[in-house]
């Protein structure tokens, strides 16, 4: 299955398939926040923001898979995530950057878009496992990715120098296939929490 034809939905959030006509609703959303100016993401700023999406969606030829995020309470678009670095011939990919407007972060957003990328990365593509990779001092993203469940497998140190100069250690996580069903039902419970939270009376 290729991205074009890859639409993920679920009660909160849709992943549509990244176009350039999500170009002005990214640089929107990435000015809640302001988020190109943390120093430890690699997230575009609004100038940035069209050659992105272009390269992004050139990556697609090798497998990658490039969604824009769009919250389906308010149909805005409110950030980006994807795989990348997919490896048929093993079965596993990394499923990295991802980014969203300030104002969508601690919402149910976040892990309802990592439950769709995860069910139909083991369910459908029966993959063994899935990788994730941010900065070491990135505290935000890295409580983010235990959350969800996955272990740590290391730390590449050195691993990459950033547009700033400085050079980033990269902390590896992992999730494997044997272990999707507990982390499936984590995220399940979480997001029962949500709908429980935004519906007291129910």
């Amino acid at each position: 299955m290729t991205v074009s034809e890859t639409c993920l939905k679920g009660a909160y959030v849709a992943l549509e398939p990244l176009m350039h006509s999500h170009v002005d609703a990214l640089q929107s959303a990435v000015r809640d926040g302001e988020l190109w100016q943390l120093w430890y993401a690699s997230v575009p700023s609004p100038d940035e923001m069209a050659r992105y999406v272009d390269t992004a969606i050139k990556t697609s030829i090798n497998g990658d898979m490039p969604f824009a995020v769009r919250n389906l309470k308010t149909q805005q678009i409110v950030g980006t995530t994807r795989f990348y670095n997919v490896e048929p011939a093993h079965k596993r990919g990394l499923i990295g950057y991802t980014w969203y407007a300030k104002s969508e972060q601690g919402t149910a957003i976040n892990t309802e878009a990592k439950y769709l990328l995860m069910q139909y990365w083991f369910e459908v593509q029966q993959a063994n496992a899935v990788e994730f990779r941010t900065h070491f001092f990135n505290e935000a993203s890295r409580r983010a990715i235990e959350r969800l469940g996955a272990k740590q497998d290391g730390i590449l140190r050195s691993h990459q120098i950033l547009k700033d100069g400085s050079v980033r250690d990269t902390v590896v996580y992992s999730i494997i296939a044997n272990e999707w069903p507990a982390v499936k039902n984590n995220l399940q419970a979480k997001l029962a929490k949500f709908r429980s939270a935004a519906n007291p009376d129910a």
